[in-house]
């Protein structure tokens, strides 16, 4: 399972084919596909808040991948961090300098999650 397929199932989003395609529906009353709306938009910033109540160490998820990755108990190393970065498909001159991957990583992880049905506010999105 790749690690972005990780932190969508801890979150309960979708399934993991969620992050490689837009899922289409056939609705009943059309003939044409249309976007899942009875998938249910999953509200990641409750999960994540209630996680951290309850998290020992103060994490500040809004901004930091590292401490999103340890509120949902995943592997934050900088070897998994390299690895999601690559699979989400990080610039090449952002591979090179951790800050960099970092600050690409956490937005990018949150937008994926919003593109893949998570109810992300538009202030963590920019």
């Amino acid at each position: 399972m790749s690690l972005f397929s990780s932190i969508l199932s801890k979150l309960g989003i979708g399934s993991a084919k969620a992050a490689e395609a837009p899922v289409t529906v056939e609705s009943s009353t059309s003939s044409s596909p249309a976007p899942a709306t009875a998938i249910a938009e999953v509200d990641v910033v409750s999960k994540l808040e209630g996680l951290a109540s309850s998290h020992a160490e103060k994490l500040n998820w809004k901004v930091s991948i590292v401490d999103l990755l340890k509120l949902l108990g995943l592997d934050s190393s900088l070897t998994a961090r390299k690895e999601l970065a690559a699979e989400l498909g990080c610039p090449a001159q952002a591979m090179g300098d951790s800050a960099q991957m970092n600050i690409w990583l956490h937005k990018t992880v949150l937008q994926k999650l919003a593109q893949n049905g998570g109810n992300i506010p538009q202030e963590l999105l920019n």
